[in-house]
């Protein structure tokens, strides 16, 4: 396969460079609780919507149709600055991007050609490096990975101008939600992944923090993380080239895709990144310095390519270091390219 793995190293030690950014929760009445409940039902509807249109059959067109960005590296409200996460928020029709070296959270709606700056903006004394960023919507608020000031930061998206720290001293790279409220954040220093009920202190481990390693109980280096219905957390273990599935309670996890070193062959990944899990425990991973998105079937030894794997490049077939990975509920596949600074959408095809 042509990609970037397949020319020299010094290629593959760039894009690392590239890719490590450069080197009292309670309810207060039962109505309340009511109204998250019925917020828990719908959001576990619109997942259940959105994984019917996926299975290990559903195919993707192949040439991506850039949404944000693309318009060389910049600050200006139609560029971005080396891009992270994304964030798909189909009830608004928006997505958010977490617009690393821009120092911002940037909101572009459907259709719209220029984003909205939603929480930073303002230099690196609001954010500094963000990574990733998801909707609360129980309080209507953004939770950001603030990367380089070492916390998690909660932003209120109703006019909000400043964050709230909620987790300090952390080196965070992504950060995930389940269908409770709790909070999954990836520490790339200590090599874990810990849960945090809204209040805590000091959160629960749930994955690695066994030392730096390639045991089936350590982490080398987590980034994107994804937590399924059954509370199972699936890491993207960068350093170790493979996802991790550590199931609830689990003191080990179990490689789902790659582990076999760092290569382009159906068998490895080489410094994986976002990371999505249909109903079924297939596995899609942006495989970024492969530059294409891998699909792994449960159970199976090697996996597919949805889309890229043409090289490194700017074509609309072609990645430059994806990262973010994310679909809408309609099953288009959209993906964050940190090289490219830009986001393609790959639209579901159904013919």
């Amino acid at each position: 396969m042509a990609s970037g793995f397949s020319s020299s190293g010094n290629s593959i030690h760039t894009k690392r460079a590239l890719l490590i950014g450069n080197n009292k929760y309670k309810e207060d009445s039962e109505l309340q609780h009511c109204t998250n409940d019925a917020e828990d039902l719908a959001n576990k509807l619109q997942q259940s919507v959105l994984f019917n249109h996926i299975n290990i059959n559903t195919r993707w067109k192949q040439h991506g149709i850039t949404i944000t960005g693309g318009h060389g590296r910049g600050n200006q409200l139609y560029q971005l600055y080396y891009p992270c996460g994304i964030y798909v928020d189909d009830d608004h029709q928006t997505i958010y991007i977490a617009d690393c070296y821009n120092h911002r959270i940037v909101e572009w709606k459907y259709g719209e050609e220029t984003g909205q700056v939603v929480a930073g903006g303002n230099g690196s004394d609001q954010l500094n490096g963000p990574t990733d960023v998801i909707v609360d919507k129980k309080n209507d608020s953004l939770v950001i990975c603030d990367w380089k000031n070492r916390r998690v930061v909660q932003w209120s998206r109703q006019n909000g101008t400043d964050g709230k720290t909620i987790i300090s001293d952390i080196d965070c790279r992504s950060l995930t939600m389940d269908s409770n409220g709790n909070l999954y954040v990836s520490d790339y220093e200590r090599n874990e992944v810990r849960r945090w009920k809204q209040g805590e202190k000091e959160g629960t481990l749930v994955a690695g923090r066994n030392g730096k390693g390639n045991h089936s109980n350590q982490l080398h280096f987590p980034t994107y993380i994804f937590v399924d219905d059954e509370h199972s957390i699936y890491v993207s273990d960068e350093m170790n080239h493979r996802v991790m599935k550590w199931m609830k309670g689990a003191k080990e996890g179990i490689v789902v895709a790659g582990g076999k070193g760092y290569g382009n062959s159906l068998t490895q990944l080489c410094y994986p990144q976002g990371v999505v899990v249909d109903h079924s425990g297939t596995v899609y991973v942006a495989d970024s310095t492969n530059d294409r998105i891998m699909r792994w079937c449960e159970g199976s030894c090697e996996g597919s390519i949805v889309v890229g794997g043409n090289g490194c490049g700017d074509e609309p077939n072609q990645f430059a270091v994806p990262t973010g990975l994310s679909f809408d509920v309609h099953g288009n596949l959209y993906v964050v390219e940190c090289g490219n600074d830009r986001i393609q959408k790959f639209d579901i095809d159904l013919n």
